[in-house]
């Protein structure tokens, strides 16, 4: 039995060593922290080889990290910003509050190539409409689903990656047809939710008979929950791409606790945790490596991605044509 002035001694030790950690405060979108979601089992891992506090901030969903960012300027106490997407990071660097990351990445898997002194990607994917497989007459474009009775559940553009995904989907398909899709999608939209995770929830609900979501959704359900009910649907115009990016800010006193959390991002610690918890590609794993039920997913006909620049160039007028259509 230990002495009790000794055994208290220790203890004080102990709990100053463990308050002299460094932390390393990393904003994210909610559903990523999420017991269900990857945080948990990256924080656990990233902290069993950092000797540090690793402290994820959720922040709404991912378009809604960037107007925080924004609002905090140079005195927000995030480190890292993990969720922001390709559509978001011309915006985000044009706040100077992003610092080069200095990785050279390698074991990219991403099926275009990656060149962003800033932001690394972590994951994937393709927007898509998940729905139940009983779902008659499904619909297999846009203009379908525009004249269909099919009810939908959507995200809000200036607050969510997948709503603002979305408008950079039927822009990049449509060009100076958008407006006109909105107008036919407007009556099929039961509601716009603030995120991704809200949308989800109603779908699941029954109060929609499709949501805008991903192709990987229904492994989850697959793969989690044994159930094989849910599909994505293939539109003929091609499927939008999501890559999913961090980058340092600038003013982070941790630069290299910081640069570490990005490149451990890239090795499989952190990589192997995500298709079977965000539920999307990795970016730095081999297909072969990805879960049984991965290769049930639809693949889209066509890829379709607008470059950062052209993304935040028509990000406001997307904006507006949306809420215009939506306002009738």
């Amino acid at each position: 039995m230990k002495h009790p002035i000794i055994a208290a001694g220790l203890s004080v030790i102990a709990g100053a060593a463990s308050a002299q950690a460094p932390v390393l405060t990393v904003y994210t979108y909610d559903s990523f922290v999420s017991d269900w979601g990857p945080g948990p089992a990256v924080e656990a891992a990233f902290e069993a080889q950092c000797a540090c506090d690793l402290q994820f901030v959720g922040a709404g969903d991912g378009a809604a990290l960037l107007a925080r960012l924004r609002l905090e300027g140079a005195s927000t106490d995030a480190d890292v910003v993990l969720g922001l997407d390709t559509n978001l990071t011309a915006a985000a660097r044009e706040t100077g509050l992003f610092a080069p990351h200095g990785i050279a990445p390698e074991g990219l898997t991403l099926p275009i190539a990656w060149d962003d002194a800033e932001f690394l990607p972590f994951d994937w994917g393709y927007f898509a409409f998940v729905h139940d497989v009983a779902l008659a007459d499904v619909p297999g474009d846009f203009e379908a689903l525009a004249a269909s009775d099919v009810s939908i559940v959507i995200q809000d553009p200036r607050s969510s990656t997948p709503g603002l995904g979305l408008l950079m989907w039927i822009e990049a398909a449509y060009g100076d047809r958008a407006g006109e899709i909105w107008e036919g999608l407007a009556d099929n939209i039961v509601t716009v939710t603030p995120g991704w995770s809200e949308a989800y929830g109603l779908f699941l609900e029954g109060e929609a008979d499709m949501v805008l979501s991903y192709t990987t959704s229904p492994a989850y359900h697959l793969i989690a929950e044994e159930d094989p009910s849910k599909t994505a649907a293939p539109f003929a115009e091609g499927h939008y791409m999501q890559v999913e990016v961090a980058g340092i800010v600038a003013g982070t006193d941790q630069p290299d606790l910081a640069r570490q959390f990005l490149a451990f991002m890239l090795s499989p610690g952190f990589q192997e945790v995500i298709p079977t918890t965000n539920w999307m590609y990795p970016a730095a794993l081999s297909p072969d490596a990805l879960p049984e039920g991965f290769g049930t997913l639809i693949q889209p006909a066509q890829a379709l991605l607008l470059s950062p620049e052209d993304a935040a160039a028509r990000r406001d007028a997307a904006v507006a044509t949306w809420q215009r259509a939506l306002a009738r």
